[in-house]
């Protein structure tokens, strides 16, 4: 049995007619650069996300940029986050001459520990950015308390999250600015880059949108150095058409997920944790299992695949070298870096492929 890590194409079939139909207005209207599908989404998003405004950029990484540009982060400041996540929630930051402040994770959900972010404050602290990894969100009552305290900004980290819920908020609600990515691997993915950015501050909302278009206003005159981080309207018009499907996407995530933790339920394999007051949509299905890289062969010998998400944790990262962190710093974070795996868990699956699945990694161990 063949069984990938993830199938675009099965996903793809199912609305297949209505995103070409969409796609087909956008070509013949050949507004192209933003537009108005790119406007239908944002209200669309905004509702959906519980939150005033949404606005469309060029990828989830130009949404941190571009957030973080927004509240005015820059040469000097400290922004703290975790080391247990994708290089552009830290590469963000030193982009923009600031410093990424580590703290470790929590073991079970693999999410910045809120118990550990207050003793990483400084004078020149100024933003934390809570990751919500594999689609669980980060708890964000405590952030946001410590956040208030010494008046610092959040900004979620929802690149894998967009449907997830803590206490019947949605991912990117809570903190000052949300920010997601649809590369088309996400649970909701457009056909290429492309980001967005959430948030309630009406001043905020104007400023982003002006950001991404360099910072002009009125036209070829700049008031501030933005870039180029216009969503297309071809995904804009896509994202529509997927967004509808989104609910019903995580739902049989969830679906799947329960029938991996049944399976795994009292035996070697550790599989995700998700707190009583989450919600999680299964960006990823990811265990933690004792020889990782060699069960990862394993598997693929089978017909199954998998990913590391991810080997090697951004303190250790040679790019960040001058930060000063070295090996032991953060040990939860490194002991999943060396342990975790990623397994099957697209909505396309059937259930005899995911206890196929499951019984292999088992069998592994016999």
């Amino acid at each position: 049995m063949q069984i990938p890590m993830l199938d675009l194409k099965a996903q793809f079939a199912t609305y297949k007619r209505e995103v070409m139909r969409a796609i087909e207005e956008v070509c013949d209207s050949q507004m192209l650069c933003l537009g108005p599908a790119v406007e239908k989404f944002e209200k669309e998003a905004a509702t959906y996300c519980g939150c005033k405004y949404a606005i469309g950029v060029s990828s989830g990484t130009d949404a941190l940029l571009v957030g973080l540009m927004a509240v005015g982060i820059g040469s000097g400041d400290e922004v703290i986050t975790t080391p247990f996540t994708f290089f552009a929630t830290a590469g963000v930051v030193s982009r923009l001459g600031a410093k990424p402040v580590f703290v470790d994770v929590d073991n079970e959900t693999y999410n910045i520990a809120p118990d550990k972010i207050e003793e990483r404050i400084t004078n020149k602290t100024r933003a934390i950015i809570p990751v919500h990894l594999f689609g669980q969100m980060a708890q964000m009552k405590p952030i946001m308390d410590i956040a208030r305290k010494h008046k610092l900004i959040v900004i979620e980290d929802a690149a894998q999250a967009m449907g997830a819920k803590q206490n019947g908020s949605q991912a990117g609600s809570i903190g000052d600015v949300g920010c997601f990515s649809f590369y088309p691997t996400k649970n909701i993915g457009a056909f290429g880059d492309a980001g967005l950015i959430t948030t309630d501050n009406a001043e905020l909302a104007e400023r982003i949108k002006l950001l991404r278009v360099h910072g002009e206003n009125p036209r070829y005159f700049y008031g501030m150095i933005g870039g180029n981080f216009r969503m297309d309207n071809i995904q804009g018009a896509v994202l529509s058409v997927k967004l509808k499907h989104l609910d019903g996407w995580n739902k049989k995530r969830r679906e799947n997920a329960a029938i991996y933790d049944g399976i795994f339920s009292g035996t070697i394999v550790k599989p995700p944790k998700v707190e009583q007051n989450n919600e999680g949509i299964y960006h990823q299905y990811t265990i933690v299992a004792p020889k990782r890289d060699i069960l990862q062969v394993y598997l693929a010998k089978q017909g199954i695949g998998s990913g590391i998400f991810y080997p090697k944790p951004l303190h250790l990262q040679d790019c960040f070298k001058g930060l000063g962190y070295r090996a032991g710093d953060f040990p939860v974070a490194e002991g999943l870096s060396a342990g975790v795996l990623s397994l099957p868990i697209y909505p396309e699956l059937t259930a005899g492929q995911i206890e196929y699945v499951a019984k292999k990694v088992l069998e592994f161990y016999k």
